[in-house]
């Protein structure tokens, strides 16, 4: 049977959960309840900056990009989420503040999404979902640390390199500003990197 483009099996999230710890049936019937497929078309807002985040995203398919615009309309992308990622602005969601990141679609994009009402109904009829997200965020905060840690220590390569590790599913769907932004650099700058590591292979 041919899938709804306007809907979404949680087969994917299910596996997902099942390689963390694996669920019995009354728990895979709450991740099918409570979790809501949404289709995100190229370039639509998943999140806009003086928004509220409401959702918890599992990516099932396509790609997002979460990013802020300064004061001098520059982009800055903090994260790509594809397949089996989880994308949000983790502040706004438990503080219910408005958010000051925006996330778009960089492709079509089917999502599963939880309400932060949900997620604690979640928690308390299935305390294991409390231990999956709680490792969940722990290393979310540990990915951000790491690329602070980047941002103030490692050269343009050293983080070109470790973005080509991270996302190498990736890197031949994204642009090269979109990569160049990621990054910290200029699109001009990053073409001259890689032509610099082509030759320097071989």
């Amino acid at each position: 049977m041919k899938e709804n483009p306007g809907q979404a099996s949680v087969e994917p999230l299910i596996d997902y959960f099942n390689q963390r710890i694996p669920l019995n049936a009354e728990e895979r019937l709450l991740v099918t309840e409570l979790f809501k497929p949404r289709l995100y078309r190229k370039k639509q807002y998943v999140l806009q900056a003086g928004d509220h985040c409401t959702h918890f995203n599992f990516v099932v398919r396509g790609c997002l990009r979460m990013y802020k615009v300064d004061e001098k309309g520059h982009t800055h992308i903090i994260q790509f989420a594809a397949e089996n990622w989880w994308i949000n602005d983790i502040g706004s969601f438990h503080k219910k503040q408005p958010s000051e990141l925006n996330i778009d679609a960089l492709e079509d994009t089917m999502l599963l999404q939880i309400t932060r009402e949900d997620l604690v109904t979640l928690y308390t009829n299935a305390p294991k979902f409390d231990r999956i997200f709680r490792v969940l965020l722990e290393n979310s905060f540990i990915t951000l640390q790491n690329r602070l840690l980047q941002s103030i220590s490692s050269t343009a390569e050293e983080r070109y390199l470790f973005f080509m590790h991270t996302y190498s599913h990736l890197s031949n769907r994204l642009s090269q500003t979109q990569i160049a932004s990621f990054l910290g650099i200029t699109p001009e700058f990053l073409s001259r990197l890689r032509n610099r590591l082509v030759k320097s292979k071989s």
